[in-house]
């Protein structure tokens, strides 16, 4: 075992190294209570490193919780006796984890410069000492031999906003090379239609055209065709992927013209690893498969150059011959090693390591398809979000919470804090078309600080719904830019962000989800204040005299039920804000 001890109170040691193998920990910046950490293992001949941690404790102090990728409502503290590891790789999560305080201040922030590899992560509190024991794992995965390894360990202790420390390392994935983030076109900051949750594989052309029709005039500016546009097979499998012959629609080309006609920008599904035994390529890469044993389909094995050039081949004749504007790709996570999964760069394998496979397949689609069409978007959802994945994709979003309103802000506001400029979509909002307009209205209010979704029958909605959506899809494309670039923090994570607030220039939106009161400290030219609960008033706390205001209420389907001046004196106010209704004041 070795150890370093850095200035603030911690010792880090190394352990788990065999004798074949050197290993060195040190220290290469410190500066503000960050330090940085080059961390190295050297052998001389190729071996399978033994699993090599650097581990350290930290007292448990003013700790409220553990923010994690992908921990959803989860983000308690853990005891050590649980056991239940974090794994980050490049297609799951993020080598990142944050302890927060009582204040939603940052009590530690550690993070690792290797988000392709396989890294494990936690930060578990014993309770004979009340100290957090965290660990970084290396090679708990055996993905190839090496003779030299080396990356990055960073520690934050900052006492900041925990989701300011997320921004920073973030901003710290971004300064190595290999990890830059791909260009982010115009359309991926722009509302989309999807079909998945009203038609699922259930997909007619006049129909969707339609509806195309309808969704651009209430402000969405691309449509995902999702699963179902390549069979007849109506069955929610996996059986007939890996041809993607569009068996349902034999002229898609034809189709996307109509969709362009609509003025909307058109992309269409792809379940990348799966390849149904009812395929012909099933036939054709027999034995170049991950495994055969999984719940949908067999995986598509990326080691093979065979395998990547085919589905390259997919895309990019997609993208050429049907004139798509798009893609979403889906189930990248599941590239990845199983029981059966052979192991080795042997029997016409190129690579060892499946996520360094998956690197090379994605590096050269996105390089192949932006030679085609430069502002090509490309939509990957969570858990494949990580830094590595902003190499490729330009849109993330939030895994599938079909109804899940409060889901779907938590991912969002999880999702963000790490993807810089990368834009940030909501899962796609859905719900029962004889829901009153108030409670359909939660689940797009609850989205705002993402790009929306919208899945529902647009020619069946009942008008109210359609204005509803209307409004807020208006809203959102007048205040997009304040929205997405703007300093964004949510607040209190294990009570779920029941408000988030972005601020840029001389404008503030803040969004309230509970009955509670929110504070106001600064006096911006406008303040917008979502209603995002079922409740007709919400109750501020200015910190000192801001001054007066213009105030328009507005109802959750745009009409105006209130327009008064309203003093934002020191202290608290309730301002009477219908359920699901929103507030802009403006500055006298």
């Amino acid at each position: 075992m070795i150890s370093t001890r850095i200035k603030e109170p911690i010792e880090i040691s190394i352990e788990g190294a065999d004798s074949n193998v050197k290993t060195s920990l040190r220290e290469v910046m410190f500066s503000d209570k960050i330090h940085v950490f080059d961390f190295e293992v050297d052998a001389e001949n190729e071996v399978f490193p033994n699993a090599i941690s650097l581990k350290w404790k930290i007292k448990n102090i003013n700790v409220k919780g553990i923010w994690k990728p992908t921990t959803d409502f989860s983000k308690r503290i853990q005891a050590d006796w649980e056991l239940d590891h974090m794994e980050s790789r490049i297609s799951v999560d993020a080598p990142v984890i944050s302890l927060f305080g009582n204040n939603d201040a940052n009590v530690i922030t550690f993070s690792c410069a290797n988000p392709i590899n396989t890294v494990e992560m936690n930060a578990l509190l014993r309770e004979e000492d009340n100290h957090f024991y965290c660990h970084v794992t290396f090679f708990k995965e055996k993905e190839k031999p090496l003779t030299r390894f080396k990356t990055q360990l960073r520690i934050d202790f900052r006492n900041i906003h925990f989701s300011d420390c997320l921004r920073d390392v973030s901003k710290w994935w971004e300064t190595f090379e290999s990890l830059q983030p791909t260009m982010v076109p115009d359309i991926a900051k722009q509302p989309v239609y999807s079909t998945w949750y009203q038609f699922h594989q259930n997909l007619e052309e006049e129909l969707l055209v339609s509806e195309c029709q309808r969704a651009y005039q209430l402000g969405y500016k691309a449509i995902i065709i999702d699963d179902g546009w390549q069979t007849n097979d109506s069955n929610r499998g996996y059986d007939y992927t890996g041809d993607w012959q569009p068996e349902r629609f034999p002229e898609i080309g034809a189709l996307i013209k109509k969709i362009h006609a609509t003025q909307m920008k058109a992309a269409i599904w792809y379940s990348v690893p799966f390849c149904g035994k009812k395929s012909m390529a099933y036939q054709k890469f027999k034995g170049k498969f991950l495994t055969e044993d999984h719940r949908w389909a067999p995986v598509f094995d990326p080691r093979y150059p065979e395998v990547r050039a085919h589905l390259i081949q997919l895309y990019t004749n997609a993208l050429r011959d049907w004139n798509l504007d798009g893609f979403k790709l889906d189930f990248i996570d599941d590239f990845r090693n199983y029981k059966d999964t052979p192991s080795g760069a042997d029997n016409g394998r190129d690579y060892a390591s499946i996520n360094e496979a998956v690197d090379r397949l994605l590096t050269d689609v996105i390089s192949q398809l932006k030679a085609i069409k430069s502002d090509v978007f490309i939509e990957f959802r969570q858990k494949y979000t990580g830094p590595a994945m902003r190499k490729f994709g330009n849109m993330f979003r939030a895994f599938d919470c079909p109804g899940d309103a409060v889901m779907n802000r938590i991912r969002i506001a999880d999702i963000r804090m790490l993807s810089g400029d990368t834009a940030v979509h909501a899962d796609m909002v859905t719900w029962h078309k004889d829901e009153t307009v108030e409670v359909a209205g939660l689940q797009l209010i609850n989205i705002l600080f993402g790009v929306p979704q919208l899945s529902i029958r647009l020619q069946d909605a009942p008008t109210s719904h359609i204005e509803m959506v209307k409004f807020y899809t208006e809203y959102w494309n007048e205040n997009k830019d304040t929205l997405m670039n703007g300093y964004f923090v949510p607040s209190k994570p294990l009570a779920n962000y029941p408000t988030q607030r972005v601020s840029k220039g001389d404008t503030t939106i803040i969004g309230v989800y509970e009955e509670l009161v929110t504070t106001i400290e600064h006096p911006d030219q406008h303040i917008h204040i979502h209603n995002g609960q079922i409740a007709n008033q919400i109750a501020i706390r200015n910190t000192q005299d801001l001054g007066s205001y213009n105030c328009n209420v507005y109802d959750c389907k745009g009409n105006i039920v209130s327009n008064a001046k309203i003093a934002f004196a020191k202290g608290l106010i309730e301002i009477a804000i219908p359920p699901c209704g929103i507030l802009i004041a403006d500055k006298v």
